[in-house]
């Protein structure tokens, strides 16, 4: 008997079966290009998700496909899928990282029950509304990107708390609002009812089964946005529990039993089980490491290497004394936490004749990592305080890496001993929703952790830190912003 979960992330798709006592078995991903017809904007075809699926399903071996009982679906949060009458898509679907409905934000006045970014279901909605009224008319549903996957293997049109409470069109329970919708002119009825993330809903169908060989009538569960479902597989599950993810962008959740207070630049958002988190959600990890290894034109090992052993080595002391004098702001994308600002840009401040590319690497590394920082530091302000972290996420392998995040963050990092937390997280909801495991299983389904890196008290670091901060302060208004203090 296994389960599989299935992660519908940003840049890829990974497939994950575990066994009966949630032990991963296998995992094949399959990655793809978000399209871009316009500055800002940030799509995909669905047929691309769905051909994405197929060969990750081609990759797991056949014995264990056969033996798969129950489907779970983790999935990126804030985007839209927007289906017809007939479950076709209408259009491509419209991903967190779009900054199109950036002039839509101001429907939402302060204060927010959570911050609104433009790239959330709400705001894109409505400038569909307002810009694309054929696509409106021909529109039946408008699905989270799960969602969207679960009914297109056969399953209901149903979403869960975790991924409606982050659309800025619902209560922080994750009820839709549906004055809001009214006011917003977005169809109510557009939006499918809310059921627990570990609920059945409905069964593969199939033609599905044949497609990815597996069984037809296979259970599938309702499953949860990426984020709680990392956090489900990287074992959180007590009030306090800690997880940083790094991917394309990076999360900081802490879980708690009862609902936070609301707190300015963090969301509160319900989990994959029956907790709440609070998180920190810095959108410029990966997506500007990568960009910044583009632009240096380095591949990773080169990048790694340049931007960290170069820097130790004696005979690039130099290089290394340069690189300290510069600052990389990452906020290729705006940013959320902490500073709330979609309009935010980044670059490097402080080059000379002198900086090498390997120095531009490691500022960049070192940018990220302050980010992340902010987004801690805020957590802490809210009355969290955050000694260690697990570690999840494709983007934290290096252990170099991970030691400028221990320093520049002042944790522990334990990294969990599962390096793909949200599909496995996904195939626990999927035995929870089967029936053969219950939430008060979940304790002992929690994976093993080992220490991976701790704080150095680096004090040189610490001050490119305080640099870093002082930097976005005094750059902000460049970007229609404001600096930290300034009234609104």
């Amino acid at each position: 008997m296994s389960f599989l979960g299935i992660d519908l992330g940003t840049g890829s798709l990974k497939a994950a079966i575990v066994d009966e006592h949630g032990r991963e078995q296998a995992v094949s991903s399959v990655a793809y290009a978000l399209v871009t017809p316009h500055a800002g904007w940030a799509e995909i075809d669905v047929e691309t998700w769905w051909n994405a699926l197929v060969h990750a399903m081609a990759g797991l071996p056949r014995e264990l496909r056969d033996g798969v009982r129950a489907i779970g679906f983790s999935g990126q949060m804030h985007g839209v899928v927007l289906l017809d009458a007939n479950g076709a898509a209408v259009r491509r679907a419209m991903l967190w990282p779009d900054s199109r409905a950036l002039a839509m934000l101001d429907a939402w006045p302060e204060p927010q029950p959570n911050p609104v970014a433009p790239g959330m279901a709400g705001p894109l909605l409505r400038w569909l509304v307002l810009q694309e009224p054929d696509a409106a008319r021909r529109t039946r549903w408008a699905l989270q990107p799960k969602d969207w996957l679960r009914v297109a293997l056969g399953g209901a049109c149903v979403t869960d708390a975790s991924d409606a409470c982050a659309t800025a069109l619902a209560d922080p329970a994750g009820a839709w609002d549906t004055a809001l919708l009214q006011r917003l002119e977005i169809p109510s009825e557009w939006f499918a009812p809310v059921a627990p993330s570990y609920a059945a809903a409905g069964a593969l169908s199939p033609q599905a089964a044949q497609a990815l060989g597996l069984r037809a009538g296979i259970v599938l569960a309702t499953g949860a946005a990426d984020t709680p479902c990392a956090a489900l597989g990287s074992g959180l599950v007590r009030d306090g529990d800690a997880l940083l993810t790094t991917g394309t962008g990076g999360q900081i959740v802490v879980l708690a039993n009862d609902e936070p207070a609301p707190l300015k630049g963090l969301h509160r958002y319900r989990a994959a089980s029956d907790h709440w988190y609070r998180m920190a959600a810095m959108q410029n990890v990966g997506i500007a490491l990568e960009r910044v290894r583009g632009w240096l034109s380095f591949g990773w090992a080169e990048a790694y290497r340049e931007a960290f052993d170069d820097a130790a080595d004696a005979s690039a002391h130099a290089a290394a004394d340069a690189a300290s004098t510069l600052s990389f702001l990452p906020y290729l994308t705006g940013e959320r936490t902490p500073w709330l600002n979609p309009q935010a840009r980044g670059g490097w401040l402080g080059l000379s004749l002198e900086h090498t590319r390997g120095a531009m690497m490691r500022a960049a590394f070192e940018g990220v990592a302050f980010s992340l920082r902010a987004g801690l530091d805020a957590i802490r302000a809210s009355g969290a305080p955050v000694t260690a972290l697990k570690l999840a996420g494709g983007g934290s392998v290096d252990a170099r890496w991970r030691q400028l995040l221990a320093d520049a963050l002042d944790v522990d990092l334990h990294a969990v001993d599962c390096p793909n937390a949200a599909p496995r997280g996904a195939a626990i909801l999927g035995g929870l929703a089967c029936g053969h495991w219950q939430t008060r299983d979940l304790a002992a389904l929690a994976p093993g952790a080992t220490r991976v890196a701790g704080p150095r008290g680096d004090a040189a670091l610490a001050e490119r830190y305080a640099r870093f901060v002082d930097l976005y302060g005094r750059v902000e208004p460049w970007f229609g912003g404001r600096a930290p203090g300034e009234a609104k």
